[in-house]
């Protein structure tokens, strides 16, 4: 029995397939299988059974996922500790939506970064919101930035909220749209995958059927092509505010195209949390802060904008995006290739869609 076992076994209890864990630890669906067969062969059982709506506990797995939990924990919080020995810098590792991702993250830890110069070593990534507390459980991550609350209370994890926006819903300057929101083309970011997102949440709530939905690698490439005419964007108000202004994107006032929403985050509890982590929490409360998360554009000059890793990965080939598109035939539903988007045919299969979109590597220099 191995921590590697364990940490298999914990993500895949906690996401509820094979799939889900292997994009949280950034490596094959094979060797998640392959770890959580060693598990159960050293154990003498099962532990989890795939059913008609994903993985399922036996009796035994119940018992262990407690247990292996904290092993988990004990292993992370072995590694920090010999990093620290070590003289290594502090990490401090960031998830969030797409669309958080996009305007906001690299601004906000860049600002941070400069508060702490060479201690602290910053690594952002993009997640779905179902998976987010579970990063942050599970010492993947320290930090998670979303518009939802985590769903399971035993995680042991505090959420707070740290700002309030608006979702609306954009077009081109001169509105040419006819019939109503559910004949119109919607043109979403990633998180337009994920159900549990504000952009997933309006789009559900509109009724708006998967074959009218199209993907773009991000929120930026969603409005241009609103800007074109064909069709709609959802759009964070603040952030679309400058075009707007400028006339090449108007509102469209209907009922329930604007949601008002929050933005949260998600971190151990005050007792666990570390010293990077506490600092960029109460970071997140200073005037500086709110204004980069209202204001992004402002917040990096250009030649120092370092994208998210996932919007390198989203610039694939075709050939690569055939090929993967083949291997997981859910993916061929989401994907965003060189030629333009694709319908968004499998709305509600959110962890699949954002498979290739999960890059937590990018690193910060400080």
């Amino acid at each position: 029995m191995t921590l590697t076992q364990l940490n298999a076994f914990v993500l895949v209890a906690r996401l509820g397939s094979v799939t889900a864990a292997a994009n949280a630890l950034g490596v094959s669906e094979s060797a998640v299988s392959q770890a959580l067969s060693a598990l159960r062969l050293h154990m003498g059982d099962q532990l989890v059974t795939r059913g008609p709506v994903g993985m399922t506990l036996t009796a035994g797995g119940s018992r262990l996922l407690a247990t292996a939990s904290q092993i988990v924990v004990l292993g992370a919080e072995a590694h920090a500790a010999v990093r620290a020995a070590q003289g290594a810098p502090e990490q401090l590792r960031v998830v969030s939506t797409s669309t958080i991702a996009e305007f906001v993250i690299s601004p906000l830890t860049e600002a941070f970064s400069k508060r702490f110069p060479g201690s602290v070593e910053v690594s952002a990534g993009v997640a779905v919101t179902k998976e987010m507390s579970v990063l942050v459980a599970n010492r993947l991550a320290d930090v998670a930035i979303s518009s939802a609350m985590p769903e399971d209370p035993g995680l042991g994890l505090m959420t707070e909220p740290i700002f309030k926006y608006r979702l609306v819903v954009v077009t081109a300057g001169q509105p040419r749209l006819r019939g109503g929101p559910r004949q119109w083309l919607w043109f979403v970011d990633p998180s337009g995958t994920d159900p549990g997102s504000e952009t997933g949440q309006m789009l559900t709530g509109l009724g708006i059927p998967e074959d009218q939905v199209r993907v773009f690698p991000n929120q930026t490439a969603a409005w241009a092509a609103a800007a074109d005419g064909t069709g709609v964007a959802p759009a964070v108000e603040h952030l679309v505010a400058q075009r707007l202004r400028r006339g090449e994107l108007s509102r469209v006032d209907l009922p329930g195209c604007k949601l008002d929403a929050c933005w949260y985050v998600t971190l151990l509890e005050r007792q666990y949390q570390s010293a990077a982590v506490s600092s960029f929490r109460r970071y997140l409360g200073t005037s500086e802060a709110m204004h980069l998360m209202r204001s992004p554009a402002g917040g990096v000059p250009p030649s120092r904008f370092r994208p998210p890793v996932y919007v390198t990965i989203w610039s694939l080939g075709p050939a690569r995006i055939r090929r993967e598109s083949r291997l997981s035939p859910a993916l061929s539903k989401h994907l965003f290739a060189c030629c333009g988007p694709v319908p968004a045919s499998g709305l509600c299969d959110a962890l699949q869609a954002m498979a290739l979109v999960q890059g937590r590597s990018m690193r910060h220099a400080n």
